[in-house]
């Protein structure tokens, strides 16, 4: 039984996972309310709020799921990447906890949760696939070929699709969190009505670049309140039609990708993954090179504790993790890359 912590950032996830019996629960808060007034996450409000919030989530979990601290075999916790702080009350609470009960406490990379977060899913990939990380700090291309074993086939060289959609947002007057606020609107736009670049679309590699394309936004946003002509209908044509051209980039990459290393599933996993356009343009263009795509759970997109919960367990199965380990330290990575956390080769 694995009680997965998560707080890297403004979420603060905790779940009980059995290896053997799956998901059993899990709690989540978001901060979103709090980090709304002042346009993005605040980091001091963030720890804080994490402090208040991630022994009450663990106490109502047990309570939810029937168990007691002595039913926890082990303690998954989030070490990075993230907020430095943020990670600290998780890290604090994990080690705290495994000193109490005498249990192992296993540091979990973030991304690793979101990489494997999919084989959650009614619909459970088979590896080896194509992992496409979406989220709003990363976007990167991985080949997984088992558990803990990953290569990195192409990342972005600037902005993160998930910064592309806060900052246009942001250039077109929507509240935070901005990329759920310019998807919604994106709804009722017209995604050919604007011209705009699909950086790299071209480049012949699997790297990505969007900070070209917010600028190519921001050039409009000019242009059209210049003219008197930045009313509700043009935001929304213009909200769909970068929405267009991220997904157009993010599709071809992944079927580029796909070519290259000749898998046939691909995944997509992280906060953008949430994207019901970006969806369904995957699944149809994935069909249409006779390879699948997959996603975690609608409610498992964001940052929560079942992915790293889930994480660990898979981990532990494969040999990579024992029950042996016993950590008193409090340390964190704020700037841990995938090819170095424990889990991956």
């Amino acid at each position: 039984m694995i009680l997965g912590i998560e707080s890297s950032c403004d979420e603060t996830g905790v779940a009980l996972y059995g290896v053997h019996q799956g998901l059993i629960g899990h709690q989540l808060h978001t901060q979103v309310d709090m980090h709304r007034a002042y346009g993005g996450v605040v980091p001091e409000l963030a720890s804080r709020d994490h402090i208040r919030r991630i022994v009450v989530l663990t106490e109502n979990l047990l309570a939810e799921c029937g168990h007691s601290l002595d039913s926890i075999d082990a303690i998954a916790v989030t070490a990075g990447p993230g907020l430095g702080g943020a990670l600290l009350t998780g890290t604090s609470m994990a080690a705290g906890l495994g000193l109490a009960l005498d249990v192992p406490v296993w540091p979990i990379h973030h991304l690793d949760g979101h990489l494997l977060s999919p084989l959650m899913g009614a619909d459970t990939p088979e590896m080896p696939f194509v992992a496409l990380l979406v989220s709003g700090g990363h976007t990167q291309l991985m080949a997984v070929r088992g558990v803990g074993h990953y290569e990195l086939l192409g990342e972005t060289l600037d902005d993160a699709a998930g910064e592309a959609f806060d900052k246009t947002a942001s250039l077109l007057g929507l509240g935070y969190p901005g990329g759920a606020a310019l998807s919604q609107l994106a709804r009722t736009g017209n995604p050919m009505r604007f011209t705009l670049p699909r950086p790299m679309i071209r480049s012949g590699d699997l790297e990505f670049s969007f900070s070209g394309l917010k600028t190519a936004v921001l050039t409009e946003v000019r242009a059209l309140e210049a003219a008197g002509q930045f009313d509700a209908a043009v935001r929304a044509d213009l909200a769909a039609s970068f929405e267009a051209a991220v997904i157009d980039v993010l599709s071809a990459k992944c079927g580029a990708a796909l070519r290259k290393t000749g898998m046939r599933a691909l995944v997509v996993a992280g906060g953008v993954g949430a994207n019901v356009r970006l969806r369904a343009v995957l699944e149809r263009s994935m069909r249409a090179l006779g390879a699948r795509v997959h996603f975690p759970p609608q409610a498992l997109c964001t940052d929560n504790g079942a992915m790293i919960a889930h994480a660990a367990a898979l981990a532990y199965q494969a040999g990579l993790l024992d029950r042996s380990s016993r950590s008193d330290s409090f340390g964190v990575r704020p700037r841990w890359p995938l090819a170095g956390s424990r889990t991956t080769t």
